[in-house]
């Protein structure tokens, strides 16, 4: 697997650079789901940014069942799309049907999650959820230097690689801030909670964690729609002014308005729209062979949004 990686930003400078373009292409969009608004900015963006670019979009969404995505695939393949993006439900999952598109001779592309390296794709568009972590977590040990720190982590769902990569990111980010602070490092984590990425899954969960540990005084999400749902489990036993809400990742609108006021504390970017926006890009450019010898990781810019910087990012318009 070609490790090589490169910023969204080259890739656009790239096909700027390009004039060529094809007529009439088609790009199939394989969403894993639509439930969360994460997910539904990234399909808005991916399929306003084809037609901009005059191709055809095709949009399907999964509704978060691996079989269902699986047939979408072969459905997309089959109607004659001449790229593919994909959000994939399952690493190991989706490999069989994205290597047929790719023997079909449709370029596939994924993007956010993470699939198995014994997939065909030309490359995966994400943020860095590492590199995103880890700025989050230096500022969350900024944030509490000095104190003991029990942490709540809301993750999304059992196996799911991208979600490893943010708490992981972030907890070696909170080591290296407080070893760098004070000489060493200290945090527990009293519970992990699986949230399923959504609203309801994180007030679910939080409440779960909040019955045998009321101490928790950070709650780490691996998402902001999770977290905000935490944010009602807290409010409902006036527990939202003694508790840091932190996210891993998103940049969700109704998070960055939270931070605008100091009611949460962080996120990491993971705009939606440009990492679709991107993906669509490197599709076309694929299709008119203007783009070749493409890496196979494509991060967009890392950044952590803080109440300081909050005003760069934040966008009332925005879907997501």
């Amino acid at each position: 697997m070609n490790h090589l990686k490169t910023t969204a930003a080259a890739v656009i400078a790239t096909l700027c650079a390009t004039a060529a373009s094809a007529e009439g292409c088609t790009i199939g969009i394989s969403m894993k789901t639509l439930d969360a608004p994460y997910f539904a900015a990234q399909d808005v963006a991916a399929r306003k940014r084809a037609e901009e670019i005059g191709c055809t979009p095709i949009s399907a969404d999964a509704g978060n069942d691996l079989n269902k995505q699986v047939a979408d695939v072969e459905d997309l393949v089959a109607q004659g799309v001449d790229a593919l993006i994909i959000n994939v439900r399952d690493s190991q999952g989706l490999v069989r049907a994205v290597n047929a598109a790719a023997d079909a001779g449709v370029p596939v592309i994924a993007i956010d999650s993470s699939i198995d390296a014994s997939a065909n794709i030309v490359t995966l568009v994400q943020s860095s959820n590492t590199r995103n972590g880890m700025l989050v977590g230096q500022w969350l040990a900024d944030e509490t230097d000095g104190q003991d720190l029990k942490i709540a982590l809301l993750s999304g769902d059992q196996g799911n690689e991208v979600g490893q990569e943010r708490r992981l990111g972030v907890l070696a980010g909170l080591i290296e801030g407080q070893l760098k602070n004070g000489g060493k490092a200290s945090y527990e984590i009293v519970g992990q909670g699986w949230g399923g990425w959504g609203n309801e899954g994180g007030l679910t969960a939080m409440e779960d964690i909040l019955t045998a540990h009321p101490d928790v005084n950070v709650v780490l999400g691996e998402n902001d729609s999770m977290l905000l749902g935490a944010r009602n489990a807290l409010r409902a036993q006036g527990l939202e002014d003694k508790v840091l809400l932190v996210a891993a990742a998103d940049g969700q609108k109704e998070a960055l308005e939270l931070i605008k006021t100091g009611e949460y504390g962080a996120t990491g970017l993971n705009n939606p729209a440009q990492v679709a926006a991107t993906a669509v890009d490197i599709a076309k450019g694929v299709i008119d062979g203007t783009m070749t010898d493409i890496p196979k990781i494509t991060y967009t810019e890392p950044a952590v949004i803080t109440q300081q910087n909050v005003d760069q990012y934040y966008n009332p318009e925005a879907v997501f």
